[in-house]
């Protein structure tokens, strides 16, 4: 396989990155533009695998895999990781690119049976981080034949892997701000909710609450829907 340093391969490389940053930019699910990160580096590229790990968990003591281009079961299987196991544990723990010539030879590399399968002879396990904070992921790359990562594809691999980090980054912090906005208008609807059973009622404000608790808890019902099928009823009378 030819090296990326080529000066095409750049090019290749660098609109690629172009085409990441673009789907990062804009509102696809994270899932589609992880995978479409994988698909790219490895189209680009020539590596016969391309795969993104995540690290999750409320301990952050799990890695588990999210994407890939790779199509044949024996890869593409559920997989998760302890956060101090195998090459990816490595590159999440050390915070640095692991660069293997054969994955058959090297003791990090848990899973020789798959590799002699699909094979997978060189890797280069990049960490994904945003800045100075922990390690999010890592990007995994496999070529088919022995293959010696230069210094320059190290780098750009790494720049993907940044990309996907700030995918990701920015997605949680879409979430997020999705989550604190609903739970901001169910607060509303719950106060305009009180307001009714208050007036209709004649309740106090503490017992128009627990009765909107109790009604949720009854019907197995968040209490935006309860709230909501009380202004409901006010709306028709």
């Amino acid at each position: 396989m030819p090296k990326i340093s080529e000066t095409e391969n750049l090019d290749k490389f660098v609109k690629a990155l172009a085409d990441i940053s673009r789907a990062v930019a804009s509102e696809q699910y994270l899932e589609d533009i992880l995978k479409l990160i994988v698909m790219v580096t490895a189209g680009v590229t020539g590596y016969e695998i391309c795969s993104l790990w995540l690290v999750e968990g409320e301990r952050r003591d799990k890695i588990h895999l999210k994407a890939t281009q790779a199509i044949e079961p024996e890869y593409v299987k559920d997989r998760t990781l302890n956060i101090n196991e195998g090459v990816v544990g490595y590159v999440v723990t050390h915070k640095t690119p692991f660069i293997i010539d054969n994955v058959l030879n090297d003791p990090r590399f848990k899973e020789k049976a798959m590799a002699k399968t699909l094979g997978l002879v060189s890797m280069a396990g990049i960490p994904m981080q945003i800045k100075n904070k922990d390690i999010i992921g890592v990007l995994n790359c496999f070529t088919a034949e022995p293959h010696e990562f230069s210094e320059t594809e190290v780098n750009l691999i790494t720049a993907v892997a940044h990309q996907a980090a700030v995918a990701i980054h920015n997605t949680q912090l879409a979430m997020d701000a999705k989550v604190i906005r609903e739970e901001l208008e169910t607060r509303k609807l719950v106060e305009r909710a009180k307001e009714v059973l208050m007036r209709k009622r004649q309740l106090p404000v503490d017992e128009a609450f627990r009765l909107i608790q109790k009604r949720s808890m009854d019907s197995r019902k968040p209490l935006r829907e309860v709230a909501e099928a009380v202004l409901l009823s006010e709306d028709l009378y």
